[in-house]
């Protein structure tokens, strides 16, 4: 593949994982997820138009296929790179995002098959999202916040719209709201949050996380 300068990595990427929450890709969207200013995310769109990156159709941003191909390979440097961090390297799930923010510019094909390797050829991040290229089989799910009380669950992914969350990474870590714990809704109150029992710990999960947290019932 050719080389890419990192902006062009880190917008095929955003517009990747927006698309992949469902989320819709406009401007506002990508601004809102990069922290830099409208002015510089719409120059920036026009020169990825430019190199075939991206089409635009009204105001909805979708990859072209050789910018999806780019978008996945950043996408699974990222997610092996987390992988690589807190399995090997025993970093914080919110350590390790921020860590391989920097590793997914850098990483070689050569290092990423090794990686692989080592790793036992990971299907997901340690959010529970897939590695593009991998065989992973997305399960049914749904939202934390569709259980009723007395629903028992297991916690499937936790999508990188909460990966950008401040703070959100750390409190769901700790609280054992990772990929494959088990639990149960035990109470919901009307400003949405939800009180679920996990890991024999009774945590509130709030609306905004609750409603975007996918769990197998």
């Amino acid at each position: 593949m050719a080389e890419w300068h990192p902006a062009f990595e880190e917008y095929c990427e955003t517009i990747f994982e927006l698309a992949e929450d469902d989320i819709e890709v406009v401007q506002a969207r990508i601004h809102e997820r990069l922290g830099v200013s409208r002015p510089s995310v719409s120059e920036m769109i026009k020169k990825m138009d430019a190199e075939g990156l991206v089409q635009t159709d009204a105001t909805v941003i979708r990859l072209t296929p050789a910018g999806r191909t780019l978008a996945e390979s950043v996408v699974r440097r990222h997610r092996l790179a987390e992988r690589f961090l807190t399995d090997l390297l025993g970093l914080s799930w919110a350590e390790a995002h921020s860590e391989a923010g920097k590793w997914e510019h850098v990483i070689s094909e050569r290092v990423e098959a090794a990686m692989m390797t080592i790793l036992g050829d990971p299907t997901t991040c340690p959010h529970g999202n897939p590695i593009p290229g991998s065989r992973y089989v997305m399960p049914d799910s749904l939202p934390l916040s569709d259980l009723v009380i007395g629903a028992h669950f297991t916690v499937s992914r936790i999508p990188e719209e909460l990966e950008f969350t401040p703070g959100l990474l750390a409190f769901l870590e700790d609280s054992s709201i990772t990929p494959g714990s088990e639990g149960t809704i035990t109470a919901t109150s009307p400003d949405g949050t939800i009180t679920v029992k996990i890991d024999g710990r009774t945590i509130g999960v709030g609306s905004f996380a609750s409603a975007r947290i996918l769990v197998t019932a």
